[in-house]
Order: structure tokens, then sequence, then C-alpha cells
């Protein structure tokens, strides 16, 4: 084989997509799913411009998460939106910060007992994209909100954050889950994964190395 169809061959090679991550099989992350089940459910709506992001965090964390659901869009349809949020009759909540210009009720400590009954909403996409998302489907401000307590660091190196609470989709949703279940050890191995995709990325782009 002469150099130029080396070269091809190569390139080839690093283009081929993984069907179950999505990622060039070259930077695949699949090696690095941690499975694990949940009491309440986990809905991601994914922005579409974080599909294909080396940075993004929600396909690993929809992987490891196996009965979660991940659903790209940026409007979504309201019929199909609503059954989404409400499968299997559970309650939907949404992972989102209190707005002034888009108040939304707390979620009530009563069922806040009962993850079993709940489904976590987590916005997929960076704070501006997210908003817009928020905008743009009015099903989902009008559900109630869930707060999280006790916020530590995020460990997101490989994105510029404005300030060191601010976390990646995965991060906040294993905080989330283990806040909704009482439960913090549960998602260690989700964090460890997490920890290894950080280190990933940044041997394979050292660019994104935002230290």
């Amino acid at each position: 084989m002469d150099a130029a169809s080396t070269e091809t061959s190569t390139a080839t090679a690093r283009r081929a997509s993984c069907a179950a991550c999505l990622r060039a099989q070259s930077a695949c992350i699949c090696h690095l799913v941690r499975p694990l089940a949940s009491r309440a459910a986990l809905l991601i709506l994914q922005h579409p411009l974080e599909v294909h992001s080396a940075k993004n965090s929600a396909r690993l964390l929809h992987l490891c998460l196996a009965d979660s659901v991940l659903a790209v869009g940026e409007a979504f349809a309201p019929d199909a939106l609503s059954a989404l949020l409400h499968a299997d009759g559970r309650t939907p909540v949404l992972l989102y910060p209190q707005t002034a210009d888009m108040a939304a009720p707390a979620l009530d400590p009563s069922l806040a007992a009962r993850p079993e009954e709940l489904r976590l909403v987590v916005l997929d996409g960076t704070w501006r994209k997210s908003r817009k998302m928020l905008y743009q489907n009015p099903l989902l401000q009008s559900l109630p909100r869930l707060a999280l307590h006790d916020v530590p660091p995020s460990a997101y190196r490989i994105r510029k954050a404005h300030a060191a609470h601010q976390l990646s989709t995965l991060e906040a949703a294993a905080l989330a889950l283990a806040q909704l279940e009482s439960n913090v050890g549960h998602y260690a191995p989700l964090l460890s994964a997490f920890d290894g995709f950080v280190q990933q990325q940044t041997s394979f782009y050292p660019h994104l190395n935002q230290k």
C-alpha cells in the first residue's frame, strides 16, 4: 500500500463513527460507560448544536443510565413533548434555576419524597441555548423546578464556565438524582465516568483544557 493509500485509510478510520456514542471511533467513549439504574426517570432534552460537540457530556450520561431518554430539538411539538414528559404516568420536574421572568412552582415536598414517581427533565446546552429552549417550549415553563443544594465545584475543565459551581449536564443530573433519591454514593460511578471523559477529551484535544 502506498503512502497516499495509507493516509486515506487512516483518515477514513478517524472519520468512522461509533453507532452508540456518535463520536469518531478513534475518540469513542463507550469504554467509559458505567451502567446504573435510577429510581427517578431521566429525560434529557438536547439542543441540536450539542449533538456532535466534543465537550458534550449528555451522551455519556444517557449511555450510563440505560432507562433514560434523550431527545434532540430546540422547539418541540407540544403533543410529542407532553408524551415524553408524562410517560408512564410520572410527574416531570425541571432541573433549572428559578428566574424572575419565568417563575415556576417548586416541587411538592410530598412528591419529592417519592422519586419513583418523578421524571427529572434536564436541558442539555449552554446557558444561552437552554434558556432559548425554555422560552420556545411553554410546557417546560409550567413544570415545577428542582433547585440543587450544596453544589460542589465542577470538574468540567474542558468547557469554560463563569463560576465554579456551573456544572456539566452529567454532573448536574447526577447531583439532582442523588438529591432526589437521598443516595449520593449511588452516583459515584457516574462521576467517575465523567472524570475519565474529561481526561480523554483533554488528551485528544489539548486546546479544550481551559486551565
